[in-house]
């Protein structure tokens, strides 16, 4: 579970304006967010049922494979994110483990199996929950592979598919993780191509 380090508690008594938070790790390269206690809870009620999650960016698979091969690769309980580049897709697998949400590419998954390193993580902090209503969030990043926009737009992902109020968009997550074989993965896309979430991500 993620520890609200003391630096952070110190941040955290200074929230309000929200922007002291942001402007922080502004400098650092890195993403961070205020989220809603009430949208965490659903968020945290639904990775219990779906913990492991999956993002898509671009680019050929190693190997020459197929995208459905590629898939029997990833053990149960699995959702797609599309993450778009400049030249396309390239999938993201993530796992939630408590408050931390690790990000790792699927042909990394494919190439180096459990060996293979997180590239994004999220960790999200619920000491305030209670008290002032939100959760803090920051990442650590792998910055030879992800820009913080990329990592940005998968952290919007995240709430887009876990925290939204659509019964619709949140069964895309439900589907893929229990009924896999009717999960149809352009579903993911068309829905960031409607909610434009994954507007600015492309560039690197």
């Amino acid at each position: 579970m993620a520890v609200l380090y003391p630096c952070l508690e110190h941040l955290a008594s200074l929230l309000f304006p929200p922007q002291i938070w942001r402007q922080h790790f502004r400098a650092k390269d890195t993403i961070c967010a205020i989220i809603p206690a009430q949208m965490f809870e659903q968020m945290c009620q639904r990775a219990a049922s779906c913990p492991t999650v999956s993002a898509i960016f671009i680019r050929p698979l190693a190997d020459g494979h197929t995208l459905a091969f590629a898939l029997t690769l990833l053990s149960p309980l699995q959702f797609l994110y599309a993450l778009p580049r400049q030249e396309g897709y390239e999938f993201f697998v993530g796992q939630w483990s408590d408050h931390e949400l690790h990000f790792t590419s699927l042909i990394n998954i494919q190439t180096r199996a459990d060996k293979a390193p997180s590239q994004l993580v999220l960790y999200h902090y619920p000491e305030l929950q209670e008290d002032k209503g939100i959760v803090l969030m920051t990442a650590e990043m792998d910055a030879t592979t992800l820009s913080p926009a990329q990592a940005q737009c998968l952290a919007n992902q995240v709430q887009l598919f876990y925290g939204t109020q659509r019964q619709e968009t949140f069964s895309l997550v439900e589907t893929f993780n229990h009924q896999p074989a009717d999960f149809k993965h352009m579903s993911v896309i068309a829905e960031l191509e409607q909610t434009g979430v994954g507007m600015g991500a492309q560039a690197k």
